[in-house]
């Protein structure tokens, strides 16, 4: 069964399995790396997606090096709520 397209990497000719790999840092393709796949993520990914493909762990340990790169103030400020409060309240999801 083929992998699926997934909507925020609309203008890439990536699927969900490279994009996961990516997420993982397990796959490069030029300038495409982890850092790049997490940022897609964030910026345009629902919060479950978000939850689903990246974790909690992860968003927390790579937030600071993704943090200048989102463009939406909103999802910034989101985000560094989640970031500060998860680990104070419910440190089990990391």
């Amino acid at each position: 069964m083929a992998s699926q397209r997934l909507p925020y990497i609309w203008d890439y000719d990536l699927d969900e399995d490279q994009f996961t790999e990516m997420l993982a840092g397990r796959l490069t393709i030029g300038r495409l790396d982890r850092d790049w796949a997490a940022v897609r993520l964030l910026e345009y990914a629902s919060y479950a997606d978000i939850v689903r493909l990246l974790g909690f762990r992860s968003l927390i340990q790579g937030w600071p090096r993704w943090r200048e790169r989102i463009r939406s103030q909103s999802r910034k400020r989101g985000f560094d709520f989640l970031v500060e409060w998860l680990p104070e309240h419910h440190p089990e999801l990391i």
